[in-house]
């Protein structure tokens, strides 16, 4: 008698077309498991992910905005959800494998720092002689060595590839990664603009009439156009792509963030801020190194003391930063009686 998990593969077989990878031919994990009997290979990874520690840091960790007043405003947990749900839209319309581009989705950026870039920037200076720090990178990292006490979550090779490509050059192996690189720019592109305005660095009609003539004028209009397109694009040339005019307009959009949003004064100016915040933290902790928890005093043992206050640092949420930097460097109130 079939297992459910069997019979699910059987399905996959039917549902993901060419282009995409089916469970059963999984290229496997580093440490052979035996198979479950209800689910695939790649539903286990999505378990793993969503159940992680680094997973639930997400929902306190900034995308753009340093603690801002609003419920509103998107977090990389937030984020991280969009671009899963882009990305298996795009996925099912292409008939590729929506299992593995949910897990690759949700895993994408739980190696992120807390304050967003401006935290990935600042721990790439202190960690340059070290090869620096992208926190692409530090997501394979927390799923292959970080989590569960240094024992990892063992997920299955295509998963790991898309976590670590779904930034940097080469494409990701599969085209389910692929899809997460692209839901990753449409997310994000249109969710930070959309916060921009909510936080008042700007307005609607402050965004180029080229890209709202391409792409739309709401919020949802540009990401249903541009996740049409790429479908589209997909269907006709088996190839995962925007079309050379929305490409063309993205693009556009792409650079007006950048010198509106991520360049702003005021963006810029509480950056300078987290750098002085990590900068401390950091250092307070490579001299002091008793204070980590046994868990990151192994880490120093294994891959020197230098990578265990990074990994330590970059785990924290910014609240949680910012309460360590208040508890080493603001000195209590007390009264003598």
């Amino acid at each position: 008698m079939q297992s459910i998990r069997e019979e699910t593969e059987k399905l996959e077989e039917i549902l993901v077309g060419e282009n995409g990878v089916r469970a059963a031919k999984s290229i496997g994990r580093v440490i052979v498991e035996d198979e479950d009997s209800v689910r695939t290979a790649f539903q286990r990874d999505v378990d793993r992910i969503t159940h992680s520690k680094a997973f639930r840091r997400l929902k306190q960790k900034t995308q753009v905005f340093l603690d801002p007043e609003g419920d509103h405003y998107r977090t990389r947990l937030t984020h991280t959800l969009e671009v899963t749900r882009i990305a298996r839209t795009m996925a099912r319309a292409l008939r590729l494998n929506e299992d593995l581009t949910e897990a690759i989705g949700l895993g994408h950026d739980l190696g992120h720092t807390p304050f967003g870039h401006a935290g990935e920037r600042a721990l790439n200076v202190i960690m340059g002689g070290e090869g620096g720090f992208r926190h692409y990178e530090q997501s394979l990292r927390v799923v292959d060595t970080l989590e569960k006490n240094g024992r990892g979550l063992n997920l299955t090779y295509e998963v790991r590839d898309g976590i670590v490509r779904h930034t940097c050059d080469p494409l990701a192996a599969t085209f389910e990664g692929q899809a997460v690189r692209l839901a990753d720019k449409i997310a994000y592109i249109n969710h930070d603009v959309d916060d921009a305005i909510r936080a008042g660095v700007l307005s609607a009609g402050d965004i180029p009439r080229n890209v709202v003539e391409a792409l739309g004028r709401r919020y949802s209009e540009r990401i249903n156009t541009i996740v049409t397109d790429v479908i589209g694009e997909g269907c006709a040339s088996g190839r995962l792509r925007m079309s050379p005019e929305v490409g063309a307009a993205v693009d556009t959009f792409h650079e007006f963030l950048y010198e509106n949003v991520y360049r702003n004064p005021t963006v810029k100016g509480e950056e300078r801020k987290v750098q002085g915040l990590i900068n401390g933290i950091f250092e307070y902790y490579f001299k002091n190194p008793e204070k980590m928890s046994e868990e990151y005093l192994a880490i120093a043992d294994r891959d020197g003391l230098t990578r265990a206050v990074c990994d330590y640092v970059a785990g924290m949420t910014d609240s949680y930063a910012i309460s360590v930097h208040k508890d080493i460097f603001i000195p209590m109130a007390w009264t003598v009686k």
